[in-house]
């Protein structure tokens, strides 16, 4: 009776299940072996300013295959071809291995229906190779064959500029470019139905039910040259001062735009990267490069006040209400002008000249602050800008030494891209404008927004005290502070800065250590600031650790940039004096002809007869260059050895090789010997130096 009664409950079971809920559950398996899921768009690219490619999206593929779908005759003729060719192009399987694998899942009859094939995501050349083989080439229908595209991103010129050009990572988290511009280079995924198979998703058509659509392209204002140069001499003079961090931001003064920015950090292992944008996100007392913002307001404030007028600089310790203020030089400065006072960096000398003037009237000091814009962010195109602190005598914590020690640049806090933008300000003939990285979005010949230089303040100050601050400017590199960086070829307008160091509120023997100025001072080309933070050793002044840093990026500028350089008389012209050849380096013929032609040294092909390949070496004999063929073959790794990466990664990309680059400088050695078959998808690391 029991079995019977258990037998009818069973039969009425079946019967609602597929009678009364059958759509319901049709439906809840359609939901889980069958949805529409998003296909990613391809991201847009990140360009430096010539076009150069700093960051772009290269299209890698899973590789997968269905045993179950290719029939008996197509499978047991191919099988073996397959599978050599799969040993050969990733050996991490053996022949055997690999049919074994495949065989095994075949045989269990449709229980296996995704079978991954290479553990790692193979590139687009592989894809096109593998779309060759045996019962590959039959495509998804017949073959069985799935190739799942994802996207990795790429940078041609590696670690440089990394914190700038930046990330996105899964949780739509990151920093630099790519999370501010996320929006704009993301572009649009597309959406296509998928099915369940095993335990993974795959397409169910080739095609997208909607196509994704690409994300626009960034052309930045980063000049990749500058950049190197800036990074590669950030990073000497932080490991040469054993240093916490540094930066270095390099930026065109009449059109605000960025040309090189630098932030390194000392990692656990003593080696400096890039972690975090301490040009753009961090605020620090900046010390005495505020000094300038100071005597812009004592000029504006007392138009007597003149550079040659005395002030009394004291004998080296001058005491605000309760506390003592120092001047770097012990016995002290004495009586000293104006433009001394700045040039020599007096503490003690800028401060009794601003409490002088603003001690009954402290607001107005803060409101010439306020004139500048320094009590406000810029407005920069990245995420993460830091919004300045400037106190202002209603706050609680404005004392009777505030004003003082306010004035030489401590209780107030500034970012070292804001420091710069003031000093930008009188390079540019007093506008102050908003600093730009990126020029426009754009994807192909369409232009999404173009950036135009904005004005944030149209005078900072009046031409007279512009006329003022300049000349002291300039006297800090010829008479003053900085003078360790005074040359002959050209002019370098700028202020040092060392800041004490708080901890636990106290001030330490750690500095913050900087220079910012421009150059050429005659007629400003470049604004830059170097800051370099608690170096260690017995040099820890703005003067001995931050400008040489500014100037060495400054001369290598100077060398490149020919329109910078001063005519020469027409008497020196006249006197034929020998030049010494340059030490040229193997490059792209055009651009070595053209080099030499500029400096008037006679240039030539050691085979007349024969038209000079793309690439040459140079051999010097006595005053003149002969051009040696360097031939680059297809298919052949050419041998790099004195070539820049530029020049490097032009040639071996187009070969389809993927290239890894370890330093800076020219190639020292390649992975790859000259004269072996460049394989496409190959990897080849260059070393630089």
């Amino acid at each position: 009776m029991l079995v019977a009664l258990f037998a009818c409950l069973v039969v009425w079971k079946t019967w609602k299940i597929q009678m009364v809920e059958g759509e319901h559950w049709k439906k809840v398996a359609r939901e889980n072996t069958i949805k529409p899921m998003k296909v990613k768009a391809t991201r847009g690219n990140i360009y430096a300013d010539d076009g150069s490619l700093l960051a772009t999206s290269l299209p890698f593929y899973r590789v997968a295959i269905d045993p179950t779908v290719a029939s008996d005759t197509l499978f047991d003729n191919n099988i073996d071809s397959l599978c050599y060719l799969l040993e050969k192009a990733f050996p991490a399987r053996s022949y055997n291995e690999y049919k074994v694998m495949i065989k095994n899942a075949r045989n269990k009859k449709g229980k296996v229906r995704y079978l991954s094939l290479v553990r790692s995501p193979i590139n687009y050349q592989m894809r096109k190779t593998m779309s060759t083989w045996p019962i590959v080439r039959n495509g998804s229908k017949k073959g069985g064959i799935i190739f799942e595209k994802l996207d990795k991103r790429y940078r041609p010129f590696s670690q440089l500029a990394f914190r700038t050009i930046g990330f996105v990572n899964e949780e739509f988290q990151g920093a630099g470019l790519e999370y501010s511009f996320n929006s704009q280079l993301a572009g649009r995924d597309g959406q296509a139905i998928f099915t369940r198979i095993a335990g993974a998703w795959k397409p169910l058509h080739d095609e997208s039910e909607i196509q994704p659509e690409q994300g626009y392209d960034i052309q930045t204002t980063i000049n990749v040259n500058l950049q190197d140069v800036a990074e590669s001499s950030l990073k000497k003079h932080l490991e040469m001062h054993r240093a916490d961090f540094g930066c270095v931001v390099l930026m065109e003064v009449a059109t605000g735009e960025i040309k090189a920015i630098s932030n390194l950090s000392l990692n656990k292992d003593s080696s400096y990267s890039e972690n975090y944008n301490y040009a753009v996100a961090s605020l620090t007392e900046p010390g005495s490069t505020m000094k300038l913002a100071s005597m812009i307001a004592l000029f504006e404030e007392s138009q007597e006040l003149e550079l040659e007028q005395k002030i009394d600089a004291g004998n080296g310790r001058f005491n605000f209400y309760d506390r003592v203020m120092t001047d770097s030089k012990p016995e002290g400065l004495g009586v000293i002008t104006v433009k001394e006072a700045f040039a020599k960096s007096s503490n003690i000398a800028v401060s009794k000249m601003v409490v002088n003037k603003f001690k009954t009237q402290p607001q107005k000091f803060v409101e010439y602050l306020q004139q500048m814009h320094l009590n406000r962010p810029l407005g920069f195109q990245m995420v993460g800008e830091a919004y300045p602190y400037v106190k202002n005598p209603k706050d609680s914590t404005w004392s009777g030494v505030t004003l003082p020690w306010m004035s030489i640049g401590y209780e107030l806090k500034l970012s070292p891209l804001h420091i710069l933008s003031l000093y930008n300000a009188v390079a540019n003939n007093g506008k102050m404008i908003k600093p730009i990285i990126v020029r426009n979005t754009n994807r192909a010949d369409k232009i999404l927004e173009n950036y135009q230089t904005t004005v944030l303040e149209e005078q900072i100050c009046s031409e007279k005290t512009l006329e003022k601050v300049k000349k002291m400017l300039e006297s800090v590199v010829e008479e003053g502070t900085a003078k360790n960086i005074k040359n002959d070829n050209y002019k370098i307008a700028g202020k040092t800065g060392t800041a004490q160091k708080i901890k636990n509120g106290l001030y330490t023997h750690n500095y913050y250590t900087s220079f910012v100025g421009y150059f050429p001072a005659d007629k400003p080309k470049y604004s830059c600031i170097v800051v370099i933070d608690s170096p260690k050793g017995f040099k820890t002044y703005g003067s001995d650790v931050s400008a040489p840093v500014f100037k060495e990026i400054a001369d290598k500028i100077y060398a490149l940039d020919v329109e910078m350089h001063k005519s020469l008389k027409k008497e020196k012209l006249a006197i034929k004096i020998p030049v010494p050849i340059p030490s040229l380096k193997p490059g792209y013929a055009e651009d070595m002809k053209l080099l030499c032609n500029k400096l008037g040294i006679s240039n030539h092909s050691s085979d007349p007869e024969n038209v000079t390949d793309e690439w040459v070496d140079a051999q010097t004999e006595q005053n003149s260059v002969r051009w040696n063929n360097k031939p680059v073959r297809e298919g052949v790794v050419p041998n790099l050895q004195g070539m820049n990466i530029k020049d490097a990664l032009y040639i071996l990309e187009n070969m389809g090789l993927r290239v890894s680059v370890e330093g800076h400088g020219r190639v020292i050695s390649q992975s790859v010997p000259a004269g072996s078959r460049a394989i496409r998808g190959n990897g080849i690391k260059l070393v630089l130096n």
